[in-house]
């Protein structure tokens, strides 16, 4: 079994974002989707969604930038 950084997608409400992304990347995230679809078992309908949780997911991870946080606040 793969281990992803990501598990299953929360519904929540969104905040529309209009973001261009390269051909390869968006080829990467259709093919993440897949994956993560048959890691989880829960279909993704739409690989868009899986933008934002990966988002949090590199901020939240993100050792520089949790430091600069702390420092500013």
């Amino acid at each position: 079994m793969t281990k992803l950084k990501l598990g299953a997608i929360t519904d929540d409400k969104p905040v529309r974002v209009t973001v261009d992304l390269p051909a390869p990347l968006h080829r990467d995230l259709v093919a993440y989707a897949e994956v993560l679809a048959r890691e989880t078992g829960q279909p993704i309908s739409d690989p868009a969604k899986l933008i934002a949780p990966m988002i949090q997911r590199f901020i939240a991870t993100d050792r520089g930038f949790a430091k600069a946080r702390r420092q500013s606040a």
